[in-house]
């Protein structure tokens, strides 16, 4: 039984949207304001979803050939620091505020590592996955 695309990109998107969560939320609670935070945990996440978004599949990190193959796993690592700029410039439109590079380069490393480690471990999970069934299919 094969996994249809769609569910593979559900999978795919909402997997990295709680990686970009919890990445603003680890970035918030670095700098001791996770519990005062509030609705301003959303002018970091929407930006940075937004960004993920728009780069993302311009790079084919949800396209179906790239996923599952370990040699395309630079893709997400990519993308991100290439969304990175464009987070920290929607966020400092929505908050009328300068953008700091450093913030740039730590949220991009930050993000592009937590992308990397769930795209690894999906892509660790579905070939074990699938192991069974290729065997299967050839007997």
């Amino acid at each position: 039984m094969q996994s249809h695309p769609f569910s593979t990109q559900v999978v795919l998107y909402a997997g990295d949207g709680v990686v970009l969560g919890l990445v603003t939320l680890v970035g918030f609670a670095t700098h001791g304001e996770l519990t005062s935070a509030g609705f301003r945990l959303l002018t970091t996440f929407i930006p940075l979803v937004i960004a993920w978004a728009l780069i993302g599949p311009w790079l084919g990190v949800f396209n179906s050939r790239n996923i599952l193959a370990v040699h395309e796993i630079w893709r997400p690592v990519l993308a991100m620091f290439l969304a990175a700029p464009m987070a920290a410039w929607l966020r400092g439109v929505w908050l009328d505020a300068p953008i700091d590079p450093v913030f740039v380069s730590v949220i991009g490393a930050v993000s592009a590592a937590g992308l990397l480690i769930w795209r690894g471990i999906y892509l660790i999970v579905t070939r074990v996955a699938r192991q069974p069934q290729e065997r299967g299919s050839n007997g």
